[in-house]
């Protein structure tokens, strides 16, 4: 066995770990239960750009995350097809609407197998037998209510945030965010009363009970929630030509927004009151982009409250993807297109980079460049080089076989497994996704660590055994830590040492060595 003295050295980025037996703090016990997540779904003026990419890919994450601690787990996602913009881009392509959001919703559909994402449903709004019934249930709940009115309305109207705009929130007279100048708006529309449930979202969002985080934007939401004021729910159906009909006012159409954040629980089956809607409602987590955190912490839970639908536990907020200092927009033309990036580089390339470079709650940049250094860097020479170095060790003491004993597994390893772990869980939990993967790639570093100072390659037989053990049982654990991250990679590191599928390796279990080509060779820049 190893002796108890023998230490890892400290690194710049490892702390020191005593490699000698001691107490590990207890795991917690978790217990399952049933998680749904949702993207925002994707407008479709456009096709989508690297930005949706990241909110696909973090929320793949956080299901494949759930599934693999056993919850019964359900991820939506779909795409928002009406509204002025689109009817204005099929338009500029001599297109019907229809037409031209069925192409852009086949690229979603193809993004989401590309990605690798494990969505299990997929909506659509212009689905008039799954969506619009939802959405028309809801409209007559509101109606029931009191909380819709008609009234004449003057305002701006900013056809990329498909919203009214209030005059301080411009820049220089233009929208701050699709750098155009809104329009004026005078018209007829149905509002819905938002005010009436200030104060009681307020209350929710205070007590936690409807958790934003990352935090900061809670207070952002906070304070915005001060200022609202009863929203458009319609505009007249000579203005808004793409969408559905207000039910029993064919002059008319649905506000965008009123339709587009139905889809959490008409995709669920709300309409037909369905087992699946009672299964899984509500939802977990609302996972949207920053510059819709108003729509989804304001609108959608007055929508809820007042057709007395239980409200979502959490909403996720993550920043934007940023090029030349900008954030990227199909409006502007400013983007980065992620199937170009996947197939140069390839799909967990992308993943690793877009959830350890950018932080999962605040802004961040793209460059090739800043890829390739995170390729080479963590990838090629961490990773890669870890998992190649060991393999290739058992192939050449052990004929690539050995068999698995407990005793034989040094119990401060353990620990650090353990510690690692949770700081793992915790990272995920807190949606600190880019710190639960640094947690993994300490695991890592601390491998090198441990095997640089046991040096097993100049080891043989019992003793050799009982260093690589400890090699093997880290690189377990971080291909089970990765595959909600990066699944194929996880997958080729499995298939490399003949893992086993449980998280726990059996006492008996018989490894047997597979090493192919390297994982991620080096890039020549």
């Amino acid at each position: 066995m190893i002796r108890s003295k023998q230490r890892i050295q400290q690194s710049s980025s490892v702390k020191s770990h005593s490699i000698a037996k001691r107490e590990c703090a207890p795991n917690k016990l978790y217990m399952k239960n049933k998680f749904y997540i949702t993207t925002s779904i994707v407008y479709t003026n456009g096709y989508p750009h690297i930005g949706y990419a990241l909110e696909l890919i973090q929320a793949d994450v956080l299901a494949r995350y759930h599934r693999s601690l056993g919850d019964d787990t359900w991820f939506l996602t779909g795409t928002d097809e009406h509204g002025s913009s689109v009817a204005k881009a099929a338009k500029e392509k001599d297109l019907e609407p229809l037409v031209f959001v069925d192409d852009v919703v086949a690229k979603v559909k193809e993004l989401t197998k590309v990605l690798n994402i494990s969505n299990n449903d997929f909506i659509r709004t212009t689905d008039s037998k799954r969506h619009w019934p939802a959405v028309e249930k809801i409209w007559r709940a509101l109606v029931a209510k009191g909380d819709l009115y008609k009234k004449d309305y003057e305002g701006l109207y900013c056809v990329g945030h498909e919203a009214f705009i209030k005059k301080s929130e411009l820049v220089d007279g233009l929208c701050p965010l699709h750098k155009t100048e809104p329009e004026v708006v005078k018209e007829q529309n149905w509002f819905f009363k938002l005010t009436n449930y200030k104060s009681e979202i307020r209350k929710r969002i205070e007590s936690g009970e409807f958790e934003i985080l990352p935090h900061t934007k809670k207070n952002e939401l906070l304070n915005l929630l001060d200022d609202a004021e009863d929203v458009s729910f319609s505009r007249p159906a000579s203005t808004l030509t793409w969408g559905i009909p207000v039910p029993d006012d064919a002059s008319q159409t649905i506000y965008v927004w009123a339709d587009a954040l139905t889809n959490y629980i008409s995709a669920l089956g709300w309409a037909d009151d369905s087992k699946e809607f009672k299964k899984y409602w509500p939802a977990n987590v609302h996972l949207v982009g920053k510059d819709i955190l108003r729509f989804h912490a304001m609108i959608w839970p007055a929508m809820l409250l007042s057709a007395g639908i239980e409200l979502p536990k959490a909403i996720y907020v993550h920043g934007f993807i940023n090029a030349n200092g900008e954030k990227m927009s199909k409006t502007t033309g400013n983007v980065v297109d992620p199937f170009q990036v996947v197939a140069k580089y390839g799909v967990d390339v992308l993943r690793y980079f877009l959830l350890r470079e950018i932080p999962s709650d605040e802004d961040g940049d793209f460059s090739e460049e800043k890829l390739k250094d995170r390729y080479n860097g963590d990838l090629a020479n961490a990773l890669g080089n870890l998992v190649q170095r060991v393999a290739t060790l058992i192939e050449t003491k052990l004929g690539g076989e050995f068999k698995y004993g407990e005793d034989l597994m040094n119990t401060s390893i353990a620990c650090t497994i353990n510690e690692v772990g949770q700081k793992y869980h915790l990272a995920v939990s807190g949606f600190k996704l880019h710190e639960a993967l640094k947690s993994i790639w300490f695991l890592g570093a601390f491998s090198d660590i441990y095997m640089n100072d046991m040096q097993p390659w100049k080891k043989e037989g019992d003793e050799f055994l009982n260093i690589i053990i400890p090699s093997v049982v880290l690189i377990h654990n971080i291909a089970w830590l990765l595959q909600p991250f990066m699944p194929d990679t996880a997958l080729k590191i499995k298939n490399i040492f003949g893992l086993p599928d449980s998280k726990e390796i059996p006492e008996g279990y018989v490894f047997k060595i597979a090493k192919g080509p390297g994982l991620f060779p080096r890039l020549e820049k």
